[in-house]
């Protein structure tokens, strides 16, 4: 097998980069649907209703309104929240086309997914632009009460946690007699 020219391996290095994006924005539009589907079933049938116990009790569907982070906790920073999320979603949305890993594409693109989601609550739900509260639907066993977007953030940090503790780069450099080998990771 011939050796590759470094214009073939930069080549190579951008298709490899283009499909993780694809991947990320994948992602992160499957689960902002999966969250906003799920979110305005739950306002039609689990909101203003008796909490259900599907599975013997091993899950609960009830509607609680929660206008700051998870658990409940600064319900009064609901702007505060709002602007992180706003941060966030820009700066996976500006290193989105450098991602070189899956991992971290599928990492980045399930935050991605979970902050636009609560984010969209956030803008679009009473009491008004930026103050809304995020429609919390979902709780098993004893645990706090959450939604998918909440899970997807969870989730990609998790993934993002292993890539970091790994030491599989986010973006890959390229020299000379590397090759894709680098970016398999």
């Amino acid at each position: 097998m011939a050796a590759r020219t470094l214009g073939e391996e930069r080549s190579a290095i951008r298709r490899w980069a283009v499909r993780r994006m694809y991947l990320l924005w994948t992602i992160a539009a499957a689960g902002f649907a999966a969250d906003q589907i799920t979110k305005a079933i739950a306002a039609v049938v689990v909101e203003g209703h008796e909490p259900r116990h599907p599975l013997g009790g091993a899950v609960t569907f009830t509607a609680f309104r929660n206008s700051g982070a998870a658990g409940s906790f600064a319900p009064r920073a609901t702007l505060v929240f709002t602007l992180l999320a706003i941060v966030v979603l820009v700066l996976i949305a500006r290193v989105a086309p450098s991602i070189r890993s899956t991992g971290w594409a599928v990492g980045l693109g399930l935050i991605f997914a979970g902050a636009g989601g609560n984010l969209a609550d956030r803008i679009f739900r009473t009491p008004g632009f930026g103050r809304g509260a995020v429609l919390d639907f979902i709780q098993l066993g004893e645990s706090g009460i959450f939604n998918l977007a909440d899970q997807c953030v969870t989730a990609g940090s998790a993934v993002v946690l292993i890539q970091a503790f790994r030491g599989v780069p986010m973006r890959t450099v390229v020299t000379s007699g590397l090759g894709s080998r680098a970016l398999e990771r």
